[in-house]
């Protein structure tokens, strides 16, 4: 038995999850350079800035090997479970869609992703996050302490 409207709810869920994904990519660079000039501290942190490294690195090598992302491919292999066109369904869908995606030659997504990879590795060097920090070492006294 088929459940168009759970397939319908799931390929939303993702295409949601697809649009954060792009926002936290999109607008963390731009929080990062602005971060750096106002001296926000969290910007720093060492674990956003590593995420955030991966993630634009992800689209670019998948940009460069010609591989589509595999939230596109499980939203469309959602679509068709419940019945619809690919990329038609709900009103969160079809404007999620509209933002997300647009029609350009390979090559423009492939010099705009690695422009933007490489704005956010230059992004390391002038504005520095701060080091991954050591687990502390229990006192030498603690029961905990096992050299």
């Amino acid at each position: 038995m088929e459940y168009p409207g759970l397939y319908r709810f799931l390929a939303d869920a993702v295409l949601t999850t697809h649009v954060a994904f792009v926002a936290f990519v999109v607008l963390g660079l731009f929080l990062i350079l602005i971060g750096g000039i106002c001296g926000w501290k969290w910007i720093r942190n060492p674990w956003f800035r590593a995420f955030h490294l991966a993630g634009i690195g992800v689209v670019v090598l998948q940009a460069w090997f010609g591989i589509v992302c595999p939230l596109t491919i499980l939203e469309m292999n959602l679509r068709e479970r419940a019945g619809d066109d690919t990329y038609g369904g709900t009103f969160i869908a079809h404007w999620l869609q509209r933002l997300l995606y647009y029609h350009a030659p390979p090559w423009v997504f492939i010099v705009c992703y690695t422009a933007f990879g490489m704005a956010v590795i230059g992004s390391w060097w002038k504005i520095r996050p701060r080091p991954f920090r050591k687990a502390a070492r229990p006192p030498e006294n603690s029961p905990a302490f096992h050299p």
